[in-house]
């Protein structure tokens, strides 16, 4: 896996996305994973590269602001006040809407809980107080369902596991957590039988991203998942395994990258201090 991440490193800078290209959404995984590696990062390197993305902030959409700002603080320990917070922070208030959630892209489109997650998560990373926290919280509690899943957006009422993950990411980071009571039998509810958990109930197969970021908020939540369930999320994420030390994103996908292969090592970092975990590495070393 350290092969891995290093391989996907690029040399303009940054990780690469798919189609081999430097990006800074695959940037925070590639850099998040090395560092979980405990592998150090060249100092020039991600420098130089966080500098050149921040040249035209106004071309980056809120997403990519948010990946910025994480990089930045990556970057932080080897120039400290170079990152340009308050540019920042003015670009990422650009997404914010009247209802109080943020969006993603053009003046127009609808909030949504992953542009809370994102905007919450830019914030932070620039050590920045978030602003009108309050009616925030309003919009992401107006997309709980009554039975504690989330919605990603009032336009499209469907509970998803990853967005409702990140509403327990969210209302933890801001000690708001009391409010999450029905998240977890609801983020339960989509374990598939065969291991890893699903995108919703009504999907057909698990995915990587569900599966990390459920066991993610079920930690959070102090919630002790079943032994069967850990031991079938374990042969799940071992399926997903390629020979070159990453990890595909389902069972149906044909690209390792390195933002499926930080989930599984999100997932395998909650799963390794589960009773079944430790069981089979007694197992194995005896």
């Amino acid at each position: 896996m350290v092969d891995f991440f290093a391989q996907q490193r690029h040399p303009d800078g940054g990780f690469r996305d798919r189609a081999g290209n430097s990006d800074l959404y695959y940037s925070v995984f590639g850099i998040e994973g090395s560092l979980a590696l405990q592998q150090t990062l060249p100092a020039d390197w991600l420098l130089s590269y966080v500098r050149s993305c921040s040249r035209n902030l106004a071309s980056l959409d809120l997403v990519h602001l948010s990946c910025l700002a994480r990089c930045w603080n990556a970057a932080a320990t080897h120039s400290r006040g170079a990152c340009p917070v308050e540019e920042l922070v003015d670009e990422v208030l650009k997404y914010r809407g009247a209802d109080g959630g943020y969006r993603l892209g053009h003046e127009g489109e609808a909030s949504s809980l992953y542009g809370c997650f994102v905007a919450v998560g830019a914030f932070q990373d620039l050590g920045y107080p978030i602003p009108h926290l309050d009616s925030l919280l309003d919009f992401v509690t107006s997309l709980r369902d009554p039975r504690g899943g989330y919605y990603n957006s009032l336009d499209m009422p469907i509970s998803l596991a990853p967005q409702t993950a990140g509403a327990v990411g969210l209302m933890r980071s801001v000690g708001r957590l009391e409010s999450m009571e029905r998240a977890a039998e609801w983020l339960l509810s989509c374990f598939h039988p065969q291991g890893g958990f699903c995108v919703s109930e009504l999907m057909p197969i698990p995915d990587l991203l569900s599966t990390a970021t459920v066991l993610h908020a079920l930690a959070a939540l102090k919630v002790d998942v079943d032994v069967e369930i850990s031991e079938l999320c374990l042969d799940f994420i071992d399926s997903l395994w390629t020979n070159r030390g990453g990890f595909y994103g389902q069972w149906e996908d044909t690209h390792a990258d390195v933002e499926y292969t930080f989930y599984a090592l999100l997932a395998l970092g909650h799963l390794s201090v589960m009773p079944t975990a430790r069981i089979r590495n007694e197992d194995s070393e005896g």
